[in-house]
C-alpha cells in the first residue's frame, strides 16, 4: 500500500491502457468480486462471528492470489457479504473457481460455512441510463448545454496526479509547492475524446466553500455543495461540445480505475467514481448563478475586510492616542522636573557668580600690574619682530623669484613634451592611413586582376565555342557536298551504258 490513503500500490501493469503518456496516467480494468458467506444459526447467546477471521480465511483460500482490497459491505445474522478486489482481471476466473461453492470452518463453530463468489457487476451508468434520464426529465431542455448528456462528473480523483508539481513533463521552474490540480493538465488529458466546452473544478474556486445554500436550492440552481479542507482528491465536471465525445469518454472510463506510474517506476491505482451530471451543473444559468454568488461573496468579504481594516485602524488610532497621552504625561513630568532643576541650578549659579565676581575683583588688580609689564615686553617684541620681518621679506622675495623661474621652465618642458606627443600621434595616424591605402590598393589590384582573368577566360571559352561551331558547320558542308557529287555520279552511270 502507498502512504496516500486514496491510492494503492499496484504490481501488475500487464492490462493497462494509456490515458495520458505525458502525465504518466493509465487506465486499468477493475477486477472486483462479491463474496457471500452463509452463517450458521447461533444457538448460544452473546456469541458472535469475527468478520476479521472470515476475511483472513478468505485471503488464505485465495492464495497465491492476493486481494488488494477486501471489506465487509453487509453483515446480518444469516450471512456476511464482502467485496474484494484483485490487481488483474485475468486472475479473476481462477479466484472465483477457488472460492465459489467452497466451504470454510471457523474456530469455535462445528458447522461448515458455505461460500458463494461472483464477479461484481459494474455500477457504471449505461448509455440507456443517461438517454432515458434526459428524455424523461421534465425540467431538462436538450437544446441547451448542461441539460443534455454532455457533462461527466468524476469524483475522488487524486489531486497530486493532475498537479503541475507532479507532472514529469513540467519544467522545474514551473513547478510549485502546491498539489492543487491544474485546469490545463485536466483539459489536455480529457480533450483526447473531443472538444471541451467547459471544465469546473470546485476545489480550485476559493469562494466555492463560502457558497452556502440548501440542498433543494442547490439542485434547483445547479449549485452543488462540496467537501472542502481535503487536498488529496478532487471533483471535476467536464462538458463536451458534442454528444459522441461525451459517449467516447464515458465508454473509455467504464469499469476502469486510474493508474499513475511515478518516476521511480512504481505504479499506484485510485478508484474513481464516474457519472453523468444530473444537476445541470454546467448550464449557462448555473454558471451565471455561481458567478453572481461569487461576486456577492467577494463583495461581502471585501466589506468584511474593510470593516476589519476600519476596526484595526480604530484600535491603532486608539492605541496611538493612549500612547500620545502617556507620552505627554511623561513629557510634562520631565518638563516640571527640568524646571525645578533649572531653578535650583540658577540659584547655585547666582551664588557661584557672586563668589567669582569677588575673586575677579581681586584678580583684576593683579592682572593690571601684569598687563603693564606685558605691554612693555610686547613693545620690545614688536620692535624685534619688525626687524626680523624686514629681513625675512627680502629673503622671501628672492625665493619667490627663483620659484617662478622654475615654474616657467617646467611649463616650457611640459609644452614641448605635449607638442612632441601630438606630433608622434599624427605621425602614427598618417602611417596607419598610408598602410590602409596601400592595403586597399593591393586588394583593388587583386580584385581587378581576378575580374580581368575571369573576363579573359570567358572570352577564350566563347572563342573556343565559336571555333568549334564553325568547325562543325564546315565539316557538315563537306559531307553534304560529297553526298551530292556521289549522287550525280550514280545518276550518270546508266546513261553511259
Amino acid at each position: 500500500m502507498s502512504n496516500n490513503p486514496v491510492t494503492s500500490l499496484c504490481n501488475d501493469t500487464a492490462d493497462i491502457i494509456s490515458f495520458s503518456s505525458k502525465s504518466s496516467l493509465y487506465l486499468k480494468p477493475i477486477a472486483r468480486v462479491h463474496i457471500s458467506v452463509q452463517l450458521p444459526q447461533l444457538k448460544t447467546s452473546g456469541k458472535s462471528i469475527s468478520n476479521w477471521e472470515v476475511m483472513e480465511k478468505l485471503k488464505s483460500m485465495a492464495k497465491p492470489d492476493k486481494f488488494m482490497l477486501l471489506k465487509v459491505i453487509k453483515s446480518a445474522l444469516e450471512f456476511i457479504r464482502l467485496e474484494g478486489e484483485t490487481e488483474s482481471k485475468s486472475s479473476l476466473p481462477k479466484l472465483l473457481a477457488k472460492l465459489d461453492g467452497s466451504t470454510m470452518k471457523l474456530s469455535g463453530y462445528p458447522e461448515v460455512l458455505k461460500i458463494r463468489a461472483v464477479e461484481a457487476k459494474s455500477m457504471f451508468p449505461s448509455r440507456h441510463d443517461w438517454d432515458s434520464f434526459f428524455r424523461d426529465a421534465k425540467n431538462m431542455n436538450e437544446m441547451k448545454a448542461g441539460e443534455r448528456p454532455d457533462t461527466i462528473h468524476i469524483t475522488e480523483v487524486p489531486c497530486k496526479w493532475f498537479a503541475p508539481s507532479h507532472s514529469p513533463s513540467t519544467s522545474s521552474s514551473y513547478k510549485s509547492a502546491t498539489n492543487k490540480p491544474s485546469y490545463d493538465i485536466i483539459k489536455e488529458v480529457f480533450s483526447q475524446y473531443g472538444d471541451i466546452r467547459c471544465i469546473d473544478v470546485p476545489i480550485l474556486d476559493p469562494y466555492r466553500e463560502e457558497i452556502t445554500v440548501s440542498s433543494a436550492a442547490s439542485n434547483a440552481a445547479g449549485i452543488n455543495t462540496f467537501k472542502f479542507g481535503q487536498d488529496l482528491v478532487f471533483d471535476v465536471y467536464i462538458q463536451y461540445k458534442e454528444y459522441m465525445c461525451f459517449v467516447k469518454c464515458m465508454e473509455a472510463l467504464r469499469g476502469m480505475k486510474l493508474m499513475h506510474i511515478n518516476q521511480d517506476g512504481k505504479a499506484f491505482t485510485a478508484t474513481i467514481k464516474v457519472d453523468f451530471d444530473k444537476t445541470k451543473h454546467l448550464t449557462d444559468k448555473s454558471i451565471k448563478r455561481r458567478e453572481q454568488e461569487t461576486e456577492k461573496i467577494k463583495s461581502l468579504l471585501l466589506e468584511k475586510e474593510r470593516k476589519k481594516q476600519a476596526e484595526k485602524e480604530f484600535e491603532e488610532n486608539k492605541r496611538k492616542e493612549i500612547a500620545r497621552k502617556e507620552r505627554e504625561e511623561k513629557e510634562e513630568k520631565a518638563r516640571r522636573k527640568r524646571e525645578r532643576e533649572r531653578k535650583r541650578k540658577e540659584k547655585l549659579d547666582e551664588m557661584k557668580r557672586c563668589e567669582e565676581e569677588r575673586v575677579l575683583a581681586l584678580n583684576i588688580a593683579k592682572e593690571e600690574r601684569k598687563i603693564l609689564v606685558a605691554q612693555r615686553k610686547l613693545e620690545s617684541i614688536r620692535l624685534l619682530t619688525e626687524l626680523f620681518d624686514r629681513v625675512k621679506k627680502q629673503k622671501t622675495e628672492e625665493e619667490v623669484l627663483n620659484r617662478e623661474k622654475e615654474l616657467v621652465l617646467e611649463q616650457q618642458r611640459l609644452a614641448e613634451e605635449k607638442i612632441r606627443h601630438e606630433q608622434e600621434t599624427k605621425r602614427r595616424k598618417l602611417e596607419e592611413k598610408r598602410k590602409e591605402k596601400e592595403e586597399n590598393a593591393r586588394k583593388e589590384k587583386e580584385l581587378r586582376e581576378k575580374i580581368l582573368l575571369g573576363l579573359k577566360e570567358k572570352e577564350e571559352r566563347r572563342l573556343a565555342e565559336e571555333r568549334e561551331a564553325l568547325r562543325r558547320r564546315i565539316s557538315g558542308k563537306v559531307r553534304l557536298k560529297s553526298a551530292v557529287v556521289m549522287s550525280k555520279y550514280m545518276d550518270s552511270r546508266p546513261s553511259a551504258r
